[in-house]
C-alpha cells in the first residue's frame, strides 16, 4: 500500500465505501470519533489530539478574561491584529510553507527557532505537516483528511478525527514519517517511543516546549501592556486556534464548484483564492495548490502576501538561506496565457 494511503489513522467510518466513493459520516458518527480519540484513559497514544485541544482550552478562560474585564478600542485592535494578521500569517510562513512544503530554508537552527516560536504555541507540527502532506496528493478526494465535500464537522474536528498519524505504522514507515518532520527541528521520538506513544513527538518535549513558549510571551505582553494586552492576546490566539479549523473548508468552496474563471486557475480540485485570508495571511489557496513549494502563492498585484514579505525580509537579513518563487511560472503558464485567449 503506498505510504500516504496508510500514514493517517483511519477513522472507524473510513474514508470510502466499496465504490470508491466518499464516505460522508453523519454528525453523530464525527462527534463518537472525536470524543473517542480524545480519551487518553482507554489509550495513552491519543494523547497529541488531547493535547492540541488542551491547548484550545486553556485559552478560552483568556478571552473570557479579556471580554469581561479588559475590553476597550486598544485591546481589540490589538485582538484583531494579534489574531487575524500575526497568527495567521505565522501559521502560513511556519506550518504550511517551511514545514511542509519546505518552500524556503533557513541558514541555521537559530532562525528556525526564532520562527517557529514567534507566535504563542498552539498547533502541533507533527498533525498539521503529514496530514497535508495527504491533503495535497488526495485533494477533495476520499483520503483527503479535510475534504470539504463531506462537510463542516468533518473539516472543522478532523485535527483530531483524520489528521494523527497512524499508531501502526511499521519502522519503515515510521522512518518516511520522520523524514518529512526532520527539517522542522522536532526531536523525533525512537521507533519504540512511538510504538509507546503514537506520535512523532515526544510528550515530555512537546509539554516543555509549550510552556516555555507560553510562558516567555505572557512575560513579554504584561511587560509591555500588563494583564490587560497579555490577556487579550492569549485571548485572541484561542480565537484563532478555533477560527483556523474552519479554513479548509471554506478555502474548498465548502465543497462546491466556485472557481472563477482568470482567479482561479488551479481546476484538480475545489480550491479557491479568497481576499481575506489572503489578505491577512497571504493564503491564496488555489495559487498555492498550483505551485505549493512556492514562498510565494500571491502571485497577482492585488494579492497581498505577508507571509512573503516575511521570508523575503528574512532572506535579505541573511537568516533564511534560499527560497522558491513560481511568479514567474504562474505568470508564463497560466496568467499570460489567459490574458493573451481573452485579447
Amino acid at each position: 500500500m503506498p505510504f500516504l494511503d496508510h500514514v493517517l489513522q483511519k477513522p472507524s467510518y473510513g474514508w470510502k465505501d466499496d465504490n470508491g466513493d466518499l464516505i460522508k459520516p453523519s454528525p453523530k458518527q464525527i462527534f463518537s470519533e472525536f470524543f473517542k480519540r480524545l480519551n487518553v484513559f482507554k489509550d495513552q497514544r491519543n494523547w497529541l489530539p488531547f493535547f492540541s485541544w488542551l491547548k484550545v482550552a486553556c485559552l478560552i478562560p483568556f478571552f473570557f478574561v479579556f471580554l469581561f474585564a479588559h475590553l476597550s478600542w486598544w485591546t481589540v485592535l490589538a485582538a484583531f491584529i494579534y489574531s487575524m494578521i500575526i497568527m495567521g500569517t505565522h501559521g502560513t510562513i511556519w506550518h504550511h510553507r517551511f514545514s511542509t512544503h519546505g518552500a524556503f530554508k533557513f541558514r541555521n537552527p537559530f532562525w528556525r527557532f526564532f520562527t517557529q516560536n514567534l507566535t504563542i504555541n498552539v498547533i502541533p507540527e507533527e498533525i498539521y505537516v503529514i496530514s497535508h502532506h495527504v491533503h495535497h496528493a488526495k485533494s477533495d478526494q476520499p483520503g483527503d483528511p479535510y475534504n470539504a465535500q463531506a462537510g463542516f464537522l468533518y473539516c472543522f474536528l478532523a485535527d483530531v478525527n483524520h489528521q494523527p498519524i497512524a499508531k501502526d505504522l511499521t519502522e519503515n514507515s515510521y522512518n518516511r514519517v520522520k523524514s518529512l518532520m526532520k527539517h522542522t527541528g522536532v526531536t523525533a521520538n525512537t521507533y519504540a517511543q512511538y510504538q509507546k506513544w503514537g506520535s512523532y513527538v515526544n510528550p515530555t518535549h512537546a509539554i516543555l516546549s509549550w510552556v516555555l513558549n507560553w510562558s516567555f510571551w505572557y512575560v513579554v505582553f504584561f511587560l509591555i501592556g500588563g494583564h490587560a494586552l497579555a490577556c487579550c492576546l492569549f485571548g485572541a490566539a484561542g480565537f484563532w486556534a478555533i477560527g483556523v479549523r474552519t479554513f479548509n473548508y471554506e478555502g474548498h468552496a465548502k465543497g462546491e464548484d466556485k472557481q472563477r474563471e482568470g482567479i482561479d486557475f488551479n481546476e484538480k480540485d475545489k480550491s479557491i483564492n479568497q481576499l481575506w485570508p489572503g489578505i491577512v495571511a497571504g493564503e491564496w489557496h488555489n495559487n498555492h495548490h498550483l505551485y505549493p513549494k512556492s514562498a510565494r502563492s500571491g502571485f497577482k498585484p492585488y494579492q497581498i502576501d505577508l507571509a512573503w514579505c516575511y521570508i523575503k525580509m528574512m532572506h535579505k537579513l541573511g537568516a533564511v538561506s534560499s527560497y522558491r518563487d513560481d511568479k514567474k511560472r504562474f505568470d508564463e503558464q497560466y496568467h499570460k496565457p489567459y490574458l493573451d485567449a481573452k485579447k
